[in-house]
């Protein structure tokens, strides 16, 4: 890992995708912080915990969340964790709606949203 690279936070509501960017991004070398937001009710924790430099919000429908975990969690469920978000959605610095993007796709935004950043 490079110490110079930025950290990196990745929130959003479950079934967005973090944990595989997370694993992806790792693997490549960057510093990512899994940053559960969407279970606490203290709505800057994303800042305290890990005051990344570059938050990455990953979203995602009711619809393909459920459809993703074939879960059979409520919509209020997920509203709570959309509420618990807030904070880090009014402060991240890229949004993905992950809704109909392989999650290679979604690794291919943010590599280059992170190569545009670090060639500013």
């Amino acid at each position: 890992m490079n110490e110079d690279e930025p950290v990196i936070g990745v929130v959003g509501p479950c079934a967005a995708g973090k944990s595989t960017l997370v694993s992806d991004l790792r693997g490549l070398g960057y510093q990512v912080r899994h940053i559960a937001q969407e279970h606490s009710y203290v709505q800057d924790m994303w800042k305290q915990i890990s005051n990344p430099d570059v938050l990455i919000y990953l979203d995602v429908s009711f619809e393909i969340s459920k459809k993703r975990t074939d879960s059979n969690w409520s919509r209020v469920i997920y509203e709570n964790q959309v509420q618990r978000l807030v904070h880090a959605n009014k402060h991240m610095d890229l949004y993905i709606n992950t809704d109909s993007y392989s999650t290679d796709q979604v690794l291919d935004q943010v590599l280059k949203y992170l190569q545009d950043i670090v060639t500013e």
